[in-house]
């Protein structure tokens, strides 16, 4: 291969990305990256929906079963994920096909993320000793950059921890930090992006399916080993299909009612996602599966 080509396929939950991400990749000589937040777990199998190895048919996937489950991980993991599949890729002889499965990540790719400090003790203690009381902790955030905190809500535990540790390390704001350090894309070519449509009803129905197929699959049993094994504190636990079960098992739910609650969690988060990818990505060719298919089967995929 003279040339190292890429292109990403992006769609909500269900949409079937994965199963048409591996015929793409079968055609056109690609390796594959996944995007998504909870395939990237190790012994995370049958509730994040990933192919297994069997359905990968001997196509190398990057971004699954990375890290296990107590392990954090944020955006410049898949940014380090993207540039070993990137040189793969081109040490292989081969393109590849980004699978857009939390296409936040690809719009971090597209976009650029500013470089963040490495944080020493001595703020994270900073930083600690102010979240014992979380609402002053936003206070003096806001205080000090009312404009950027705006965009992040009062009980964001997270994000406010992170702002508080660069504010402690820089001395500077949020606003004055981001200024001096602007983001910087990771894909600076020009990416081909294909969305699969899919109408609301046959979603909810492939929602519905898939929801009965992960628990004829095992789904109690995978939730109620990793409970077990990793304890309900890693941010994971807290994702759709694994607090349903959990709730489940704490005896809040009938059976009945954690597929219902699943399906329609499922369901809103797709919601999310179509409008996520809406507002992110203009330039893109969206068709239903199956002649998204037949359109890609036809031309080239990379251009």
């Amino acid at each position: 291969m003279s040339e190292f080509r890429q292109m990403a396929l992006i769609g909500s939950t269900a949409s079937g990305k994965s199963a048409l991400a591996i015929e793409l990749a079968h055609k056109n000589n690609a390796h594959i990256l996944s995007l998504d937040s909870l395939a990237i777990y190790k012994e995370i199998n049958i509730v994040s929906a990933k192919p297994c190895m069997e359905e990968r048919e001997n196509i190398q996937h990057f971004g699954l079963d990375v890290i296990f489950p107590d392990q954090p991980f944020d955006v410049t993991t898949f940014i380090k994920l993207y540039h070993q599949a990137k040189k793969t890729s081109i040490k292989d002889g081969k393109n590849l096909i980004i699978v857009g499965g939390t296409s936040f990540y690809l719009n971090i790719l597209l976009n650029g993320i500013s470089q963040l400090p490495t944080i020493s003790e001595q703020s994270r203690l900073k930083s600690h000793k102010l979240l014992s009381n979380l609402e002053k902790a936003y206070r003096f955030l806001y205080t000090l950059d009312q404009a950027y905190m705006k965009s992040i809500a009062p009980s964001d535990r997270y994000r406010i921890e992170k702002m508080l540790n660069l504010y402690f390390e820089t001395n500077l704001t949020p606003s004055e930090y981001f200024k001096k350090n602007p983001p910087k894309p990771t894909i600076t070519q020009k990416l081909p992006i294909y969305e699969i449509a899919v109408e609301k009803e046959i979603l909810r129905q492939r929602i519905n399916t898939r929801t009965l197929k992960m628990l004829k699959c095992g789904l109690i049993d995978e939730i109620f080993y990793l409970e077990k094994h990793y304890s309900r504190q890693p941010n994971c636990m807290k994702a759709i299909g694994i607090k349903e079960v959990l709730s489940y098992l704490d005896g809040e739910y009938t059976k009945t009612e954690m597929q219902e609650q699943i399906v329609i969690h499922t369901t809103q988060l797709a919601k999310r996602q179509r409008t996520f990818n809406k507002s992110h990505f203009q330039n893109k060719t969206m068709l239903p599966l199956y002649e998204l298919s037949k359109l890609l089967a036809k031309k080239d995929v990379f251009i």
